[in-house]
């Protein structure tokens, strides 16, 4: 009980002394669907990331925010560098009102008058990129990017799936601004100790970490 005060109070002063904290965790408990979609409350521009599960090959997770001026939308989905997850190789739709419609045949249906960006992850097979992140200590396959100036005033979704149907853990992160609310604190403490421990996964993982 005493290490585990002690370890505990060490991560504690280890996260307070990053900057902001390098971006907000938050973990998929329900299921992130049209019906019940992540509602991005903040802006946009401000750093989070959301450790969530694609349940099934079917599974399609849905996120939202407004926006209400023009900004810097910053989107990127990684993928925990395990081996039961080297196929794994998430999609995004950003979807917003006006944008023209994509080539792509998608897996669902956009609001009418909304178009979208598709931002294609890599094809099965092809070599993957990992980097370390320290904020969780581990190393991640490198994802697709989207990173541009929107002009579309209105509420936007962020749609994430898996073309090749296997499903799995993924990160989907938004924002590039290192801003965090003192009142998310806890929250934050308590979902990065479990990411640290692999208790977001819904698979088994044996990755190095470092």
């Amino acid at each position: 009980m005493r290490a585990r005060k002690i370890y505990f109070i060490i991560l504690l002063l280890g996260l307070i002394s990053v900057p902001a904290f390098a971006h907000e965790p938050y973990i998929e408990t329900d299921d992130y669907s049209e019906e019940a979609p992540f509602i991005i409350k903040d802006s946009i521009e401000n750093s989070k990331a959301i450790y969530a599960w694609l349940d099934n090959g079917t599974d399609i997770d849905v996120y939202t925010f407004e926006v209400k001026k023009p900004a810097r939308l910053y989107a990127k989905v990684i993928v925990q560098a395990c081996p039961e997850l080297k196929d794994h190789l998430p999609w995004i739709a950003l979807a917003g009102p006006g944008l023209p419609m994509p080539d792509e045949a998608l897996p669902f249906t956009l609001p009418q008058g909304y178009g979208a960006y598709i931002i294609k992850n890599k094809n099965p097979g092809e070599q993957r990129e990992t980097f370390y992140e320290a904020f969780s200590a581990k190393s991640y396959y490198d994802g697709p990017l989207f990173d541009q100036e929107v002009t579309a005033e209105g509420t936007w979704y962020a749609y994430f799936w898996d073309p090749q149907q296997k499903g799995g853990d993924y990160v989907a992160i938004f924002g590039f601004k290192e801003r965090f609310a003192l009142k998310h604190l806890w929250g934050s403490i308590v979902n990065t100790i479990r990411v640290r421990h692999n208790k977001e996964l819904h698979v088994p993982c044996k990755s190095k970490r470092t």
